[in-house]
């Protein structure tokens, strides 16, 4: 049997632990198709699981294959799939099982969508994980026309898909990000406000330009201080939603604090989809792609070898929008 290359977690670690690899080629089981891979998608989340921190609570344990997800051609279908599945482009979800950093990748039929004509396969794969946590949030939060929402990592893989659909939502966009590169692009995607988190005075920015009253609603990609910071601009009645802990930790909000407030909180654990929500919500995402009503961004890709850079440039925070390996 002929093999294919990967990315293998050796051991957890520094990125250097993420190596290329050699496994055997995949056959398609019963409702299964294999894909050739085009593009696979790369989250921070994985860059913490490698190191170690995360990795029991997500079920990984050395050596693995990580990825969540990947774009390309299916190449051939188990029993009980339609042949007519053979050569069409696909984004394949992987989940939390992995696998998804490989020059082929299996999946069984229901976590397999059809990627729409004008989408291309970069594209597509960008979408796969960013852009479920994305919509769910967005949906969740019910946003308003002419609310004030604040995104913080509003440059990231998600960042950027959430500047997005909240301006699509009507709302009044606050994106916060570091560094003029980064702001420049949160300025292109329809923020009406950018600010450096970096900079002090920020916290001082976004209660100015909201005339005082601060946010309506926060999605927090950044946690720790900045998380914290960012509480302490919602508004009385408003939503602070923390979906990302980059800085080393999800913001340690006050609860009695939030309820004296009348703020609701929401954490990660309100962002476990079901499979068939993931899949509906992926779904809608590549049809808003292909129609043009978002735009996926992606900032940098890497070679399927040279994974470890691209873990490392992630973790560098020296990343703008998405980043994606190619086979």
């Amino acid at each position: 049997m002929v093999d294919v290359r990967v990315a293998q977690v050796t051991r957890f670690g520094e990125p250097e632990v993420l190596v290329s690899a050699e496994a055997p080629d995949p056959e398609a089981g019963p409702g299964q198709v294999v894909a050739e891979v085009a593009a696979a998608d790369v989250l921070f989340v994985e860059t913490q699981i490698r190191r170690g921190g995360q990795g029991a609570y997500f079920g990984f344990v050395p050596p693995y294959v990580p990825g969540g997800g990947a774009s390309g051609r299916v190449v051939s279908t188990g029993p009980g799939v339609d042949p007519a599945w053979a050569g069409r482009r696909v984004l394949v979800r992987t989940g939390n099982r992995g696998g998804g950093y490989a020059e082929r990748v299996p999946a069984d039929l229901g976590e397999v969508l059809p990627v729409p004509d004008g989408l291309g396969l970069r594209e597509a794969a960008s979408l796969t994980a960013d852009a479920v946590t994305g919509l769910g949030l967005v949906e969740n939060a019910r946003l308003q026309p002419g609310q004030w929402v604040l995104v913080l990592g509003a440059a990231g893989g998600m960042g950027v898909l959430l500047v997005q659909l909240a301006r699509a939502a009507g709302a009044r966009v606050v994106a916060a990000a570091r560094g003029r590169r980064k702001l420049d692009l949160v300025d292109g995607l329809g923020a009406e406000v950018s600010v450096d988190y970096s900079r002090d005075g920020w916290v001082e920015a976004v209660r100015e330009a909201t005339g005082g009253k601060g946010v309506d609603v926060v999605f927090d990609g950044a946690g720790g201080t900045l998380g914290v910071a960012a509480f302490g601009l919602v508004a009385p009645g408003g939503l602070f939603s923390a979906h990302g802990a980059p800085s080393g930790g999800f913001a340690p909000v006050d609860a009695e604090e939030a309820r004296r407030r009348g703020i609701a909180l929401r954490g990660i654990a309100d962002l476990r989809f079901a499979p068939d929500e993931a899949v509906r919500l992926l779904r809608r995402a590549l049809t808003e792609a292909a129609e043009g009503r978002i735009r996926p961004v992606i900032g940098q890709t890497f070679p399927l070898a040279e994974a470890a850079a691209a873990h490392a440039a992630i973790e560098s925070r020296d990343v703008v929008g998405k980043t994606l390996l190619l086979p």
